[in-house]
């Protein structure tokens, strides 16, 4: 399973099965015995060990226009072609989440954002394939109950469908755009770019992330490792006071959230490295594999971090990666 992690994590599994259609999905599901584990393009997950089971991945691709700027895609569609996509149709919307490895299916999953944006608000519906029986279902966006980095599939309905496809509704309208997130405005000024396209904004976006994280064809990642917690504002305030400079983003009266990656500089892990496991030097959201790391090693530096966080702030941070 070397190729599907990006991790690259030299790791087994007894089976590996794939379906590129509705029928092939249905065929999986009816036949499928447990254990068996579900994988988009394995850029959100850590393999700790062989995997005495079967591991299934969705190769369903197109994407097919619909009415109201609807688009309809193949869950083995990998999301940064579908937003590439979208752009070159005059479909507008997902500019900001340019450049998010893995594929349509775990962007359904996982409920995918940045720089201000959420997949959730993009989706319309998920069509799935029952494991066991085989039924097709369709869900809506409010089924699904998306929240920060979740869903319904991350938990109740966790391993027990099949995803085929996702509906997105984007947006005629290319002047309808979110640029005041994390440094976009400041680097579209540096280019003298007042009102953006969309591919400029998708350029911007894709430079910014290049930039700061590494590619992981060269370095085993998968991403922000950590999820960014939100805490109550009276936990907020008492470290904005300790912490004048402490970047902070809005969530409602009650509520702030703070960067992870700042709370792990402060901790001064950036660049540095735990055995074979290390955090990167230009982002600290990042654990990467510096060669030969198993999964083990990068639990231990995760858990090492979430430590020192605990001991420094008093706040628990939790891993968006799926570890396994």
């Amino acid at each position: 399973m070397f190729a599907h992690n990006t991790f690259g994590i030299d790791v087994k599994c007894r089976r590996f099965v794939e379906y590129s259609s509705v029928e092939e999905a249905q065929e999986v599901a009816r036949q499928l015995q447990e254990p068996y584990l579900l994988i988009g393009a394995g850029s959100n997950l850590l393999l700790t060990q062989d995997f005495d089971g079967t591991v299934v991945h969705s190769t369903i691709k197109g994407i097919e226009t619909q009415q109201d700027s609807r688009i309809r895609c193949g869950s083995g569609e990998m999301w940064d072609g579908v937003v590439a996509w979208c752009v070159g149709h005059g479909l507008y919307g997902a500019e900001n989440l340019s450049l998010i490895p893995g594929e349509v299916g775990a962007s359904a999953v996982q409920n995918i954002g940045a720089y201000g944006a959420e997949v959730k608000d993009l989706i319309e519906t998920v069509e799935a394939v029952e494991i066991g029986s085989g039924k097709l279902c369709v869900f809506s966006r409010e089924e699904c109950q998306y929240g920060y980095r979740d869903s319904r599939f991350k938990h109740e309905w966790k391993n027990k469908y099949l995803i085929t496809h996702v509906v997105y509704r984007l947006s005629s309208d290319e002047s309808r755009q979110s640029t005041e997130y994390g440094n976009i405005r400041s680097e579209l000024d540096r280019r003298g770019i007042q009102t953006p396209t969309a591919a400029q904004l998708r350029q911007v976006v894709i430079d910014i992330r290049n930039a700061k994280l590494p590619d992981p064809k060269v370095t085993g990642n998968a991403g922000s490792f950590f999820m960014n917690p939100v805490v109550s504002r009276q936990k907020f305030e008492q470290l904005l006071a300790e912490y004048p400079d402490m970047p902070h983003y809005y969530i409602d009266a009650d509520h702030e959230k703070i960067p992870a990656g700042w709370m792990i500089d402060q901790c001064g892990w950036k660049g540095r490295s735990l055995g074979r496991a290390g955090v990167h030097d230009r982002q600290a959201l990042v654990l990467i594999n510096r060669g030969g790391a198993t999964g083990q090693e990068i639990v231990t530096l995760c858990e090492t971090i979430r430590k020192d966080i605990r001991e420094r702030f008093g706040i628990d941070i939790h891993p968006e990666v799926n570890i396994i």
